[in-house]
């Protein structure tokens, strides 16, 4: 992946600095005690865990009741919770906290963080542009999931209020609407108040799992002789279809395994590996564990009615309520890790030059990096309450959901692939048998929930489909118009020996916002063409964002003068980084003099864009690209230039 350069027609992300050096500290960069450690691992419970905490709420039902049912039966009970056990070891311990935590760039996790640190180290090969696909496809896959997530969780948990009293099956729907729809409303007032609670909530919440399940386990200890892999491939020796079919709801189990790695640079790997073996994972088995005995302990009739929701049935009678609402409280939390993780991952796309500028709002004046985006916030409400009707109940959702999970996962182990071989360099007889082995697994999951494609899979697919449409026709469309720009691009330094004498001089400084460090902007022909003047300090300004989180404050700025009062400046971030231009200035290298702010014009080119028979695109993808040039917002809010010094000038180009 090429470094990506943001204008005015492709704007960039904000991260506070503050976060970014919290998150250098944290991502295993720096050493911290074990009192840090703890904190930080406590601070996870709560913030990276809530996706895959809340799947024993309806993954295990799911695989007896769900589009496949099994036989509520011993052999079936101990293999599906068996292949519960072995596919959180194998996917989440091994593949996800075992091997890809080790794959950090520069602290950062996550499909796109992944792609830019192998990018980075085969930029000349041929199939880098593969890897870059890939990772975009996984990013778009993440859409779906997002959509998914938050209406499966809270439906499922107030679906529990039908085990406290069945006649209230007709508020579920109202209800569960309700609570998904406050949880966007609440997303402009930013979620610090509310995230200091999370923590504390999700310790409780898996206490419970725990409390519960062992309850039950020891009633029925027997249940732990699941942990054979034996009784899994019994199961599959059994029934051969109905095992493979069943790998579609057991991979439920293992959902938000990629938010372990994605948000491995808020919390390090150190803490987030010991919140997941030292204390989820243990919650998670012993309640899923906990309900295999529980359905073992009952004679059939009992069985099948306890299996409608065997999660909220661990619970005696005058417990159930308070368990809804914890787990509604645990699901609500889950939903909104989701959502802001919609929110991060655009910013990365933005940053790295797959989405066109949205809308951006900070919702704390102390953390510049907790943000919102309206247009994802509302997008994303819009299609959760599309799912909530269509599908009606979690049952009918949980055949949607798992195919963009397991897609991803699917990915993450292409990518994990290259990184052994190219980068890690791992002895091809020790990388081949471990990259097959997790091919296998994860092939396995995603052929198995292919076949719920038509039960509502098809849905995350839609989506993803419509963002790496989007996402792709906004990266290549911007090379072109890079690409077309250049072309006729007059050499910076023989327009300034020409411009000096032909223009007059006015006092103050201009800074002209170039896509490229190459030529001399649109804006500025346009303007001595139109105005016939120059500032007495001209300086032209190129924003490019690096491959990596962060940049080395040595290579932040680069100045060069080119005499007459002419500056080429290029201010470099990672995609991690806030790109607040204002701020860089103050602090940058002398142009001459200090800048001041009252005394700076900014000046913009803003392109209208038309659709051309030149090869490059399709013509239906280059209209599309107008029109996402022409909605995207303002590229002041993106550089945080001060509205009233900004001057735009526009002109046409063809791509």
């Amino acid at each position: 992946m090429s470094d990506a350069t943001s204008d005015t027609a492709d704007g960039p992300t904000f991260i506070d600095p503050a976060t970014a050096s919290a998150t250098q500290a944290y991502g295993g960069h720096g050493g911290h005690g074990s009192g840090n450690v703890a904190k930080l691992a406590f601070g996870a419970v709560g913030v990276v865990f809530g996706d895959i905490g809340t799947s024993p709420i309806y993954a295990f039902r799911e695989t007896f009741v769900g589009p496949h049912p099994l036989a509520i039966d011993q052999l079936h009970i101990l293999g599906v919770v068996s292949l519960i056990f072995w596919s959180m070891t194998m996917v989440v311990s091994i593949q996800y906290v075992g091997v890809l935590m080790r794959a950090d760039n520069k602290g950062q996790g996550g499909s796109l963080a992944l792609v830019a640190l192998i990018s980075g180290a085969i930029k000349k090969q041929r199939f880098n542009g593969v890897v870059v696909l890939l990772g975009v496809f996984a990013t778009s896959l993440f859409y779906g999931d997002s959509m998914i997530t938050p209406a499966v969780s809270v439906l499922s948990a107030v679906e529990g209020l039908t085990v406290v009293q069945s006649n209230l099956a007709p508020f579920v729907l109202p209800i569960a609407l309700i609570l998904l729809i406050g949880l966007f409303v609440l997303q402009k007032s930013g979620t610090a108040k509310v995230g200091a609670l999370f923590a504390p909530v999700m310790v409780i919440y898996f206490g419970t799992l725990a409390v519960l399940g062992i309850y039950h386990l020891v009633q029925m200890p027997g249940v732990l002789v699941a942990l054979n892999p034996w009784y899994a491939v019994q199961f599959f020796l059994t029934d051969k279809m109905l095992g493979f079919l069943a790998l579609g709801s057991v991979v439920l189990a293992v959902t938000g395994a990629e938010a372990l790695y994605s948000d491995m640079g808020h919390f390090g790997r150190g803490p987030m590996r010991l919140s997941w073996f030292g204390f989820v994972m243990p919650c998670l088995l012993i309640n899923y564990f906990g309900q295999a005995a529980m359905i073992l302990g009952l004679d059939d009739a009992a069985a099948a009615e306890a299996m409608e929701n065997p999660f909220f049935n661990l619970a005696p009678d005058y417990l159930r309520l308070p368990l809804v609402i914890l787990a509604t409280c645990a699901t609500f939390i889950a939903s909104q890790a989701v959502i802001s993780g919609a929110f991060s991952i655009t910013h990365q796309a933005m940053q790295l030059g797959f989405i066109p500028r949205l809308s951006t709002r900070h919702t704390s004046e102390h953390e510049v990096g907790q943000i919102y985006i309206p247009f994802v916030n509302w997008a994303l409400m819009t299609g959760v309450i599309t799912l909530v009707f269509v599908f009606q109940n979690s049952s009918n959702l949980a055949s949607a959901y798992g195919i963009a999970v397991t897609g991803a996962m699917l990915i993450d182990t292409c990518l994990m692939a290259v990184l052994l071989i190219v980068l890690w360099r791992w002895k091809l007889w020790l990388a081949i048998p471990v990259i097959l082995m997790f091919f296998f697994v994860d092939g396995a999951y995603f052929a198995a929930n292919a076949t719920k494609i038509a039960d509502g899979g098809w849905f995350p697919l839609m989506i993803g489909g419509v963002a790496f449409t989007l996402l792709t026709t906004w990266n290549k469309g911007r090379k072109l118009m890079r690409d077309r720009m250049t072309e006729a691009a007059l050499p910076l330094n023989v327009f300034a020996k020409s411009a000096h004498g032909s223009a007059a001089r006015v006092p103050g400084t201009a800074i002209f916002m170039a896509s490229s460090n190459v030529g001399v902007p649109s804006a500025l022909l346009h303007n001595i063409k139109h105005n016939k003047v120059l500032h007495e300090r001209v300086v032209v300004l190129t924003v490019e964002i690096r491959d990596v989180p962060y940049v080395e404050p040595s290579e932040h700025y680069e100045v060069i003068d080119l005499g007459q009062g002419f500056y080429r400046m290029t201010l470099r971030y990672g995609f991690m980084e806030e790109t607040d231009v204002p701020h860089a200035l103050a602090h940058a290298p002398m142009c001459g003099a200090p800048f001041e702010m009252m005394k700076t014009s900014f000046f913009l080119s803003r392109q209208t864009l038309l659709a051309s028979e030149k090869p490059g695109m399709a013509i239906w993808r280059e209209k599309l690209f107008a029109w996402m040039m022409r909605n995207a917002a303002s590229a002041m809010e993106f550089f945080r230039l001060p509205t009233n010094r900004v001057v735009e000038l526009g002109s046409q180009l063809e791509i």
